[in-house]
């Protein structure tokens, strides 16, 4: 049997109700977990044009079952990651500093629902479609804050721990049971250190950002047909990059 989910991805004020569903589906989620305090669970990056969202639904768009955000970085903001460990470590203000004059961001708020657990839609296809359009908008680097079990779908797109900052890229958050792993896609464009097959996938999506492909989440015996609009009209690869903005 295949499954078929839609993977669509637009700027958070351009769809509301998109977005406020978005963070109804996360918000159940994560209180089904006992998760009740993450930085990125608020409905303020709705209202924000640097916020773009990755939602995977079904294709008759009645159903929602996941899917992540990527916050750009601005001269003004904070990212997630930055918020939710700074106070334990100053140093990655300093980290991040350094990347948003190429254009930098983060990729956050990754979750599924029950019921496509274990397809990969939360984990491998958002975080593989978060650096498809991390291109179309400039940003040279991506960073992520990873469960255990992610860490190695983020490593596959090519992302290294950031072991500058905590317990060797590792925090107790969102609470003091639950570990999260810093992790950082230093080249975002050209993707050196992604697995090849994974790298070709994303060339693909971002040279043709509307498509449909059968696709197997790595490990599982499962076939899904999605179907990808990764598109995002008003994109500008400058947009977040601050070098530019200066020397302009």
């Amino acid at each position: 049997m295949v499954t078929r989910v839609k993977i669509r991805a637009f700027r958070a004020v351009r769809d509301r109700e998109a977005a406020k569903r978005f963070v109804e589906g996360h918000g159940r989620v994560l209180r089904s977990h006992g998760v009740t305090k993450v930085t990125s669970l608020n409905e303020r990056w709705m209202d924000d044009p640097s916020v773009f969202v990755i939602l995977v639904e079904s294709v008759e768009g009645d159903k929602i079952y996941g899917g992540a955000r990527i916050h750009a970085a601005t001269a003004d903001n904070k990212l997630p990651v930055e918020e939710a460990t700074g106070f334990m470590d100053e140093k990655i203000y300093d980290i991040v500093a350094a990347e948003k004059h190429h254009g930098t961001g983060e990729l956050c708020g990754l979750w599924n629902s029950i019921e496509v657990a274990g397809m990969g839609i939360g984990s491998f296809f958002a975080t593989m479609s978060g650096v498809v359009i991390a291109e179309q908008v400039g940003l040279t680097s991506i960073f992520a804050l990873c469960a255990p079990y992610t860490v190695p779908f983020a490593e596959s797109v090519g992302c290294r721990v950031l072991k500058e900052v905590g317990n060797k890229g590792t925090f107790y958050y969102p609470k003091i049971d639950l570990l999260a792993t810093v992790v950082l896609l230093g080249d975002s464009p050209v993707l050196n250190y992604a697995e090849e097959e994974v790298a070709d996938r994303i060339r693909s999506l971002r040279a043709q950002p509307v498509q449909v492909v059968q696709e197997k989440p790595p490990g599982k015996n499962v076939t899904l047909e999605i179907h990808y609009d990764l598109a995002i009209p008003d994109a500008d690869k400058n947009e977040f990059r601050l070098r530019e903005k200066v020397n302009n």
